[in-house]
């Protein structure tokens, strides 16, 4: 018998199934990119980018030529010819999607708006939301549903130096409560593997989530994809990926840490495939998430079974 409560399957974790089950919807994202920069790029405060960035659209690059309107058109025909039923989420993934002069982003969020999208997910950094940006958040979605995705990666400021990330941990902490304060969902992003990090300092960021209890979490595994500053480092022997079993080994591990009630939006990546240099297990995640459903059950464990509010049962 499955001991966790938010689940209508075999799962130990909250899924995102789950949640949309519960609030009566069947949502997909429409992956768009606004054509906006990052400050990790222009020089504001780095150069480069994040040592693993290819651009923030995951698996799947927009055509950024198209303007909005057209590129929700092209996701939501994509998307409803597998799922005719689907509500679409307008997704703000490419570079971050704060960056920019409050009347450019009302703008954006405001074309995605009238393209008849159930809501919005804004994917930014911590370091890019002021007072002003903060205000037009919460008016969008006071319209519709709105997430924010920001970026953490992790809480080890050590390595957040190593990946050339540009803002500490309390950069992040102090945005967060700025959100939540304001009301607005919160959805943060994690990644597992990075250079320099064990069991210790991944479990540390999913007890800094737990003491925080975003609504939802992303947890990623670290690709090399070429092209990038890590996809040197790894070629040249100074990076080795994260292997399958200690990838899934960590994942339940942190899952125990966090809140119950925290929706695990996803929990492996999708890795550019053109781009794809290792780990190359990584493709398979069929294999990747069955694997994680039978160890949780072999070991009887579940999300939050570990959970502390102040995030010190490590």
């Amino acid at each position: 018998m499955n001991p966790f409560p938010y689940a209508f399957d075999n799962k130990r974790y909250h899924t995102l199934a789950y949640h949309n089950r519960q609030q009566n919807c069947k949502t997909q994202k429409a992956v768009l990119d606004a054509g906006l920069s990052c400050p990790n790029l222009d020089g504001t405060c780095g150069v480069g980018g994040c040592i693993f960035c290819d651009g923030g659209s995951g698996g799947f690059t927009p055509d950024s030529r198209l303007s909005l309107t057209e590129q929700i058109a092209a996701e939501t025909a994509r998307i409803r010819r597998k799922n005719p039923e689907a509500e679409i989420i307008a997704y703000f993934q490419a570079h971050t999607n704060t960056y920019a002069p409050v009347e450019t982003l009302r703008r954006l969020y405001r074309e995605a708006l009238d393209a008849d999208v159930a809501g919005l997910s804004i994917a930014t950094r911590p370091d890019c939301i002021d007072d002003a940006v903060l205000r037009l958040l919460r008016e969008t979605a006071a319209e519709k549903p709105l997430t924010v995705e920001l970026g953490l990666q992790t809480s080890c400021d050590e390595t957040a130096v190593r990946i050339n990330r540009g803002y500490p941990f309390s950069v992040f902490e102090r945005c967060f409560l700025r959100l939540r304060a304001a009301g607005l969902r919160i959805c943060v992003h994690v990644i597992d593997g990075l250079p320099g990090e064990g069991m210790g300092e991944m479990l540390e960021t999913a007890a800094a989530l737990a003491r925080l209890r975003p609504d939802a979490v992303k947890i990623h595994l670290l690709h090399v994809l070429r092209g990038t500053p890590l996809a040197a480092q790894y070629l040249e022997g100074a990076y080795m990926p994260m292997g399958f079993e200690a990838y899934i080994d960590a994942v339940i591990r942190q899952l125990e840490l966090l809140p119950p009630e925290t929706v695990v939006e996803r929990i492996t990546g999708d890795g550019d495939r053109s781009k794809l240099l290792a780990p190359l297990w990584s493709r398979d995640k069929i294999r990747v998430l069955g694997t994680i459903d039978r160890e949780m059950a072999e070991r009887n464990t579940w999300q939050g079974r570990l959970y502390s509010p102040d995030g010190l049962h490590l």
